[in-house]
């Protein structure tokens, strides 16, 4: 785990989203500090993935506010209130954002080269030979500098998961999210990809992780929040609320899980 810088790098007050008349954050207040790994845990439709969503306005919210290094997520002030941005603007923002799925989403037509370079050249407008050399560097470091030239079809779901991370941290993102990352994967390629993330989590990389995988969170979070019912039932470190919970909704599910 890395030692925490003093600045919350993300901060999220009293966030409020309702798909219709379901309310799936109830409210939800927490920080997450430069240099900090961040799991969420917490049952199927807990809010966990809606939450993460959120941080990078792949949904918008209905009431509170998302700040990721001082910038207000997806809106600007307008008096009192809060204005949604024009879909450019938000655009901006999330460069900043790196954001792997469940699905791995590579573009099929295009190799893993391709698919690293496709989001600098186009958004970023950086030079071709620079944004090779990167992705070339990246993928290195994802161990797959020799399936450079493969398509998806040609890639297992965990190297596919890799492509995938190497993608987002080819525009140099601040914050990383994960929403549940393994879960698509076959149980024998999960631990090539948690080990990528274990490296980044080493270097420093600010992350908010959704994942079942109770392991990864003991060893590497700083922090883990459970959520449940769309509110957060409890946090802390690892020690506390993996080891030790205090409140019987946590027990039960940290028991459900290992």
């Amino acid at each position: 785990m890395t030692e925490l810088n003093d600045q919350a790098l993300v901060q999220l007050r009293g966030v409020r989203k309702h798909f219709g008349q379901l309310e799936v954050l109830k409210g939800i207040s927490m920080d997450v500090h430069a240099g900090q790994v961040t799991v969420l845990l917490g049952p199927s439709g807990s809010g966990k993935s809606t939450l993460l969503r959120c941080i990078n306005h792949l949904e918008s919210i209905d009431g509170g506010r998302i700040t990721v290094d001082g910038e207000i997520v997806g809106y600007r002030e307008a008096g009192d209130h809060l204005r949604e941005m024009h879909p450019r603007e938000v655009a901006r923002q999330r460069r900043s954002i790196g954001m792997v799925f469940q699905r791995f989403n590579l573009f099929p037509h295009k190799t893993a080269l391709e698919n690293i370079i496709e989001a600098p050249l186009v958004v970023s407008r950086r030079g071709k030979a620079e944004a090779i050399a990167n992705a070339r560097e990246l993928l290195r470091r994802v161990g797959l500098d020799a399936w450079a030239d493969h398509y998806p079809s040609q890639l297992s779901g965990g190297q596919q998961q890799r492509v995938a991370i190497a993608r987002a941290l080819a525009m140099k993102p601040k914050l990383m999210l994960f929403d549940e990352p393994t879960s698509a994967l076959d149980p024998e390629l999960v631990g090539d990809v948690l080990d990528v993330m274990k490296e980044l989590a080493a270097e420093g990389m600010t992350m908010v992780v959704v994942t079942h995988e109770i392991g990864f969170a003991r060893e590497v979070a700083d922090e883990v929040v459970f959520m449940d019912g769309g509110v957060v039932v409890e946090s802390g470190p690892p020690a506390q609320v993996i080891e030790q919970p205090e409140h019987e909704r946590t027990r039960g599910f940290i028991r459900s899980v290992l």
